[in-house]
Formats: structure tokens, sequence, C-alpha cells
């Protein structure tokens, strides 16, 4: 019945979750995890993603096509993982449209997998965050059916998502999903910015919060302080996919007429 009971209450877990669960009920014996792990995974009770990692079906349910999270599985694949980018968007309700692919934020080297219909990819910490030992800031503890997954607020997210665009889908899928956040903390997502030192990335959030002044309530100090951080030279919004643009000369930012007209509105 204990047994049942964590089950029910991990759908996922590590087997070092599993070994704790069962040394604080005075069970753990020689191999007693691994055996249980290796019985409960025979009998469908259990699917291991990979090593290490453990799914719990439901009684009665078909191992082959039970629906299991992605969002807490992306949470399990390493010790130290946090949802992130486009990931951390779908996790808060905001991102315009949903993925297969689920990101998370690691310090150590770990490769990608696939589980499913679903691509889990690591990705590292910003070195500009590692060297500070700031990885944490803005990431929160949030609970997904009833069990707690480390993830980037939303003002980390804002940042996170214009930073790296090539993890976060078209810009069109980015101003979108950033337009539906009814409110950020502008002073968290200036603090965040300014902690990455990259000129370009704060021109990109400078540039965001210009174009929705009114709706984000965004003050002039915020602007200010990325303002001081802007690139010296004119730069694109996106330098892997150099597409023809306008100046935007407050940000240094060339930026494509679809984002500045943001013409995917006109569409009906």
């Amino acid at each position: 019945m204990r047994l049942e009971k964590f089950f029910q209450q991990n759908p996922v877990f590590t087997d070092k979750e599993f070994g704790r669960f069962l040394g604080s009920k005075g069970a753990l014996k020689a191999r007693a995890p691994e055996s249980l792990l290796a019985y409960h995974t025979r009998t469908g009770r259990l699917l291991r993603a990979r090593r290490g990692l453990y799914a719990v079906v439901p009684v009665g349910a078909d191992p082959e096509t039970y629906p299991f999270d992605p969002f807490l599985l992306g949470a399990k694949m390493v010790e130290d993982a946090v949802l992130a980018y486009h990931t951390a968007l779908e996790f808060h309700g905001k991102a315009y449209s949903v993925q297969s692919q689920f990101l998370y934020l690691t310090r150590r080297a770990a490769r990608s997998l696939t589980f499913r219909t679903f691509n889990f990819r690591p990705v590292m910490f910003p070195k500009a965050l590692q060297a500070k030992g700031k990885e944490n800031f803005e990431v929160m503890m949030a609970e997904r059916t009833g069990v707690e997954v480390r993830v980037t607020s939303l003002e980390r997210t804002m940042v996170d998502v214009l930073d790296r665009p090539d993890l976060s889908g078209s810009w069109e899928e980015i101003w979108r999903s950033l337009e539906s956040v009814e409110f950020f903390d502008l002073d968290k997502v200036v603090e965040y910015t300014l902690l990455l030192e990259n000129a370009t990335t704060a021109a990109k959030v400078g540039f965001f919060l210009d174009q929705h002044k009114e709706t984000l309530m965004v003050e002039n100090s915020h602007l200010k302080r990325l303002r001081e951080l802007r690139p010296r030279q004119p730069c694109y919004l996106e330098r892997s996919r150099r597409r023809a643009g306008r100046l935007v000369p407050d940000w240094n930012l060339i930026v494509p007429p679809v984002v500045l007209d943001r013409t995917w509105a006109e569409v009906i």
C-alpha cells in the first residue's frame, strides 16, 4: 500500500527518489530498489523513459498508449533541470502554439532524448549567469499534478525567448505568445536582461517593451537602463537569420517589417 501511494504521488520519478522513499520506510536492502523497479517495469506498471527515470502507468491503463505528462518528464531529465524557453511559455499557458520539443536548462552536458512523440533537449545555462552564480535567478517552483517542478518565471522567459529565438519558434510565435501575458514585473525583466550582459538582447527586450509601452505600463526608466546597453552599431534582430528590415535608431536594431508592423495581426 505504501508503494502504491508513492506511485500515485509521483507519476514521474527517478531511481534516486525511489531509493530515498524506500530508505525512509526502513525497507532499503541490497538491490531492493533495482529489483522492485525491474519487477514493476516487467509487469507494465512502470515505463522507463531513460536510465534512472520512470513514469507510472495507472492500473488498467495500456503502457503503450497511456499519455504521460511531458512537462514532468522534462523537469526530471536531470537533477538540476529547469523548464525554459518555449516550454516555459507552454507551462505557463502563454504559448501561441504547442510544440513537441521540450527544453530544459542544466549545468551539465546531457544528450537529447526522444520518448514517444516528444523530444527533450538540454540547454546549458547562459555563461554570463554561470560566471555570476545566478543560474537560478527568476527560477520558480511550480506544481504540476501535485508534483513540484522548476520553471523560469514569465519575466525571465520573456527575456530568454528574445535572447534565443532559435529555441522559441518564429517571430510571430514569440510576439503572439508574449503579447498574451497581461503583466510583467518590469524591474525583474530589466534586472535579468542586464545580468546576461548581451547588447543585442538588451536592444530586443527594449524594442519589445517600447512597442508595448502602453499595454505593459513601461516607464522611461526601464527603457533608459536597457538603452544604455544597446549595441553601438546596428545589428539584426536575429544574427543567424539576417533578413531585410528597417533600422530602429533608438535600439540600433534592424527589424523585419513583419515584426515591426506586426503584419500577422492583419490576417483574419
